[in-house]
């Protein structure tokens, strides 16, 4: 998934030279950045600023933040595309810029899925070009009808993922028992819909069924707070901000729990098929 995302980017990146960069003024442009293909700048049904990103079989689409962070919250609300989105991904992610195979990547995808089926939110994370830490999940709601909220927290000890404020997923530093851990390099945000119906829905068993395009995401009230390691006059990079160095309290752990009762469908770590040569990763079970 991973390298095919590098090979979609990689293939535009030569229309994204030739073609500069739209900077549109005012509001959610000010820190956001239109990239290629038909992404723009709308106002929604409720009369906010949001952006759209369209798949059409010419061409996907994609934004990105202006700055990169290393440690920082990102906050985006997201309207995934209704009805029929079989083989269509949208994603919101954080990634390095550099080599590929030495790339940070923090990731949050939903893999779309044919009509009355539900939404998988797809997570992952890679530190040093090592990634294969999957786990992925259902909703309780349906989140092609309104808008809802996802936010991903990364400090020097936590990755923690949120959706409308409810922890879904932690991933601890645990490098000192040398498990990866994005650490060292700053990162920039991302967001994009793509075709990858070679994988996306039942493993690529249903494909995109073009008959439905223009597939259509919005995207509004984007956030970034950028809190450097050692921290700065920002008030909201303190330890009383109560994200900076977030630990898991009492209540988020018993979300986390109830996450991963009722919504939690896939987890790297308990794949037996992934693992019939050895262990799972350490970090395993250090969790």
């Amino acid at each position: 998934m991973g390298q095919a995302r590098a090979q979609l980017l990689a293939s535009l990146a030569a229309i994204y030279l030739i073609l500069a960069i739209t900077h549109v003024t005012g509001g959610l442009t000010d820190d956001l950045e239109i990239m290629w293909g038909n992404a723009k700048v709308v106002t929604d049904s409720s009369g906010q600023q949001a952006i759209a990103l369209t798949l059409d079989p010419s061409t996907s689409s994609a934004f990105r933040s202006k700055k990169t962070c290393q440690f920082c919250r990102i906050d985006v609300e997201i309207k995934l595309v209704p009805g029929n989105s079989a083989g269509t991904v949208t994603t919101f992610y954080m990634i390095t810029e550099g080599a590929w195979q030495y790339h940070d990547e923090i990731d949050i995808e939903f893999l779309g899925n044919s009509t009355g089926q539900p939404y998988t939110m797809h997570t992952n994370m890679y530190a040093r070009g090592q990634g294969g830490r999957e786990k992925q999940y259902k909703f309780d709601f349906d989140p092609t009808q309104d808008y809802h909220k996802y936010t991903i927290i990364w400090n020097k000890d936590w990755i923690l993922f949120f959706v409308d404020d409810k922890l879904y997923r932690q991933i601890k530093n645990n490098q000192m028992y040398g498990a990866p851990y994005p650490y060292y390099y700053p990162m920039r945000v991302y967001a994009t819909i793509w075709n990858a119906d070679n994988w996306a829905t039942q493993g690529g068993q249903v494909k995109t069924d073009w008959s439905q395009a223009p597939f259509t995401a919005y995207f509004r009230n984007y956030r970034a707070i950028s809190c450097p390691q050692f921290g700065e006059d920002n008030p909201l990079c303190l330890p009383a901000s109560g994200w900076f160095n977030q630990q898991l309290d009492e209540s988020r752990k018993q979300q986390m729990t109830q996450v991963d009762s009722n919504n939690k469908i896939y987890d790297y770590c308990k794949d037996p098929k992934r693992y019939k040569n050895g262990p799972p990763p350490r970090e395993c079970g250090l969790q």
